[in-house]
């Protein structure tokens, strides 16, 4: 007796669907930067349409050079923010490292032993603000706004109300970090793609910057999962005012001189920039790349409102005008970045 064999059944409709040649492909995560980058592009190609001197060489590399300063805050204010902090004291720390800088090269510190020097006091000025920010349980809104004043006030005294001039300006730190140029490019815009580079690294590849995104993610959590809570605190604002050091020392040998003045308003340009650029103060996450990128954008806009000759008593309103579009639409870009990533339609 003969058994049959059974035949096998042809495949539905949904088992070919499901074939992994027809299944649909998963859409790759738009990047936190695309945004950002893509309305800095679009802003200088517009003004670029209208103003067509605005797209010369000369012209973008000097708008680059021009945002470096607070470009460099601004990125090491990522750190904070990702912690749900706020340091508005790089702005004094700027200052004061201008200033402290200058009289040191004066009083016959070789230049480059005296940028070491603003280096560290900086980090260390950072790191104190951690400290009282931590162990007194206060919020760092108010320690680093009270710093701020403090280091203002310091640079004013030590600097006597003036600036300091009579620096030795055909030395090396001046000629080269400040003057100097290589491959066209501005030595100090070399020195900002660097400290991106570097710090993008640290914020997204490191122990270190994933301890500060899990706590500003939930605190709570991250002390009981045994994180370091008060060290990362303390390191994240130290950075903060590292990079705040190292605009300092561009900016002396760039102008040559310690202008204790210099930086008014830079803290708050700094944390917009950070903003703009797709670091929320809920904290949890940042972008270094889109915090220099919102730098540039505010830079563009300065340097736009000189080209369609607007007058210099709206200049500051227009650039508040920027900055709170820009500030407003970053959560609606997030939200639509966050809907094409999960395949819906927004």
């Amino acid at each position: 007796m003969s058994v049959r064999k059974p035949v096998a059944e042809p495949a539905s409709e949904n088992d070919k669907d499901a074939s992994p040649a027809r299944r649909p492909r998963a859409r790759r995560p738009i990047p936190d930067e695309a945004g950002v980058v893509g309305v800095l592009i679009v802003l200088v190609l517009g003004v670029g349409l209208l103003q067509p001197d605005f797209l010369r060489t000369g012209n973008l590399l000097t708008t680059a050079h021009n945002s470096v300063y607070v470009g460099l805050m601004a990125c090491g204010m990522v750190f904070a923010l990702a912690m749900r902090e706020v340091d508005l004291s790089v702005g004094g720390m700027y200052a004061m490292g201008v200033v402290v800088g200058a009289l040191l090269i004066r009083d016959g510190w070789n230049p480059w032993a005296a940028a070491l020097a603003v280096l560290a006091l900086t980090a260390l000025l950072g790191a104190l603000n951690g400290a009282v920010t931590t162990y007194l349980r206060l919020p760092s809104f108010i320690v680093t706004l009270a710093t701020s004043m403090l280091l203002r006030g310091v640079g004013l005294a030590l600097a006597e109300g003036k600036q300091i001039t009579d620096l030795p300006q055909d030395h090396a730190f001046f000629t080269v970090l400040g003057g100097g140029e290589s491959l066209g490019v501005p030595n100090a815009v070399w020195v900002f793609a660097l400290a991106v580079a570097v710090l993008t690294v640290v914020f997204t590849r490191t122990r270190f910057g994933a301890r500060v995104r899990a706590i500003g993610s939930n605190p709570e959590a991250a002390e009981f999962g045994g994180l370091p809570v008060t060290r990362t605190r303390i390191a994240a604002l130290a950075l903060s005012g590292l990079m705040a050091g190292l605009a300092a020392v561009l900016a002396l040998a760039f102008f040559i001189a310690g202008d204790p003045t210099i930086g008014q308003g830079y803290e708050l340009t700094a944390i917009a920039a950070a903003i703009i650029g797709g670091t929320p103060l809920k904290g949890g996450t940042g972008s270094v790349l889109g915090a220099a990128a919102g730098t540039l954008i505010l830079g563009v806009v300065t340097a736009a409102l000189v080209f369609f000759e607007v007058p210099i008593n709206w200049t500051t309103f227009a650039t508040g005008g920027v900055i709170l579009v820009a500030v407003g639409a970053a959560p609606l870009l997030r939200r639509v970045r966050d809907l094409r990533s999960s395949g819906r339609n927004p």
